[in-house]
């Protein structure tokens, strides 16, 4: 035990013992934050454990306010803050305090040769610049402004020094470390220290990561690609199989309605497989005007519809398959109403999830309460879907090794650019129906193939290594409803044959993106079975 005396206050210097989890007692601590959520109650638990506060500017003054002995920066430094406040705490008797390795006899003399008084606690949260940059009347000189600097060197220094210094750098900390203060008579356990100061070195990352895509905003694909993302509440049950660990993480600066930000109003936790389903599901009905309705299976859609109400969409999207929609996901792109949810409750059906902007009150107690219904459904509420999210907004796919990062695939379709390239023109009701399967089709793992009666899915083949193969699916799921339906394909046609299937069912028209070196043969066999086909130009693929 190493015991030194500076400016009259004597600081016990522990070496490590076995069993003792590295106590450090905390006899002064600095404190500067932007958040002051819990700062009161903290610095109040600090002072009646005999510890020295010291404090900068408008945290200072509310631990003054609050009746509680504080001292300035500037009598620590001899220095007064500068700038507008830009330096105070960047002074060598600050970070030669927080970085003096205790029972290392070089730093202490150090230490005594400079009158360097010790800090063993630093509570410090930054600048809130992510706020300010997603806040639309925030100028640059406004941003650039708090871009924190001090903050952050405060961070790094205790976190770098973890093994004599507790760094709490966010005030969710502040409960456990009072109650630990409690438990250990004023001091904290290494363990503590050193999970405090991966908090906080994260939290630098994240930070730094915000400021560099601020200046990053208007390069695509920058030669280096730094990603912050926060965890969700703890870890998932288990990722896509059971014994997989898996966790939700979401973008801080994800403000627009989506999976990330939607509140959980019932249910049991999600799954890892729930969430994937519900993206995908709440993604398609952002698709329609008018009142939609998705039922998802396994990352596809296997029913969609647009009507007049919500209700008859939810009928007519459940009616698109309704084997597969048994423990699926519903989304709306409309509040949940009484009606819809007393059609969404008939017995003998199950869904495993459903989102939506809002669920009115009597729809909510009729999706919760009625006995026909396994009442552990999880109801998800968004908010209006108006806004999608950035418009430069990236998808991230992780591989062995690496990341490939593309555009998201939004904003690539122009109805009034599609081309008539068969004798036959569509009818009017099929260019409708072909406007709405082109649009479900982008949802649908390739190969693609979307049959629709109207502004309904009535078959979708999804996933096959061949187009033909997706083809006939789709027919077989329809059934007799092919017939008299249209087809919609997210990527070209290879070789007629996808068209000879697709009119043996009574298929009437098709919509295709074109550019196969086959193009012709598929043309000619829709002319020679009276089918109107055209094409867009603009491929869906969803691999």
């Amino acid at each position: 035990m190493l015991v030194v005396r500076i400016r009259g206050r004597i600081d016990t210097l522990m070496e490590s013992k076995e069993g003792d989890g590295m106590l450090r007692k905390i006899q002064r601590a600095l404190v500067s934050v932007g958040d002051k959520t819990g700062l009161v109650e903290l610095a109040q638990t600090l002072v009646l454990r005999g510890v020295e506060l010291v404090s900068t500017g408008g945290t200072r003054q509310t631990l003054v306010n609050a009746g509680l002995a504080v001292r300035d920066i500037s009598e620590l430094t001899g220095f007064p803050e500068i700038l507008g406040g830009r330096v105070k705490t960047l002074h060598p008797a600050v970070h030669g305090g927080i970085l003096a390795v205790r029972d290392d006899p070089e730093h202490v003399e150090a230490l005594l040769t400079h009158d360097l008084q010790l800090i063993d606690l630093v509570v410090c949260n930054l600048y809130p610049f992510e706020a300010i940059v997603a806040h639309s009347a925030s100028t640059p000189a406004d941003i650039i402004e708090n871009i924190d600097i001090g903050g952050v060197t405060l961070l790094r220094a205790a976190a770098k020094n973890y093994r004599d210094v507790a760094i709490l750098s966010s005030p969710d900390q502040y409960k456990s470390i009072i109650e630990e203060l409690e438990k250990h008579d004023g001091s904290l356990t290494l363990t503590t220290r050193e999970e405090l100061a991966a908090a906080a070195f994260s939290r630098t990352a994240s930070y730094d990561s915000a400021i560099a895509a601020y200046f990053l905003r208007d390069v695509s694909f920058p030669k280096s690609l730094t990603l912050t993302f926060q965890r969700k509440g703890e870890q998932l049950r288990y990722g896509e199989n059971p014994h997989q660990p898996a966790a939700f993480y979401a973008e801080p600066s994800a403000k627009h309605a989506c999976v990330a930000t939607a509140e959980v109003l019932h249910g049991k936790e999600l799954s890892y497989n729930n969430i994937l389903d519900l993206d995908s599901a709440l993604n398609l009905v952002r698709e329609f005007a008018e009142p939609a309705a998705a039922v998802i299976k396994h990352n596809n859609p296997c029913g969609a519809a647009e009507s007049a109400t919500l209700t008859e969409a939810f009928a007519h999207a459940y009616e698109g398959d309704p084997l597969s929609a048994f423990g699926g996901i519903l989304a709306f792109n409309r509040n949940v109403d009484e009606a819809t949810a007393m059609a969404i409750t008939e017995p003998n059906r199950f869904i495993e999830c459903i989102i939506a902007p809002e669920f009115e009150p009597k729809a909510f107690e009729v999706l919760t309460t009625r006995p026909t219904w396994k009442k552990s459904v999880r109801l998800l509420r968004t908010g209006p879907l108006t806004n999608v999210g950035p418009a430069k907004s990236l998808d991230y796919r992780r591989i062995d090794g690496g990341l490939l990062v593309q555009a998201r695939d939004r904003g690539a379709d122009f109805f009034d650019k599609w081309k008539v390239v068969t004798k036959r023109q569509p009818t009017p009701e099929e260019l409708d129906a072909l406007w709405f399967a082109w649009r479900v089709c982008k949802h649908v793992k390739s190969n693609a193939i979307v049959l629709a009666t109207g502004r309904q899915i009535v078959g979708v083949g999804a996933g096959q290594m061949s187009r033909v193969d997706s083809t006939g699916m789709a027919i077989t799921k329809a059934g007799t409803r092919a017939k008299g339906a249209v087809l919609a394909s997210d990527a070209f046609f290879p070789f007629r044959d996808n068209v000879d299937t697709a009119a043996a069912a009574g298929i009437t028209a098709i919509v295709q993106p074109g550019g196969s070196v086959r193009d012709g043969e598929s043309i000619a066999a829709c002319d020679e079975h009276g089918i109107a086909m055209m094409t867009t130009e603009v491929r869906h693929f969803r691999h």
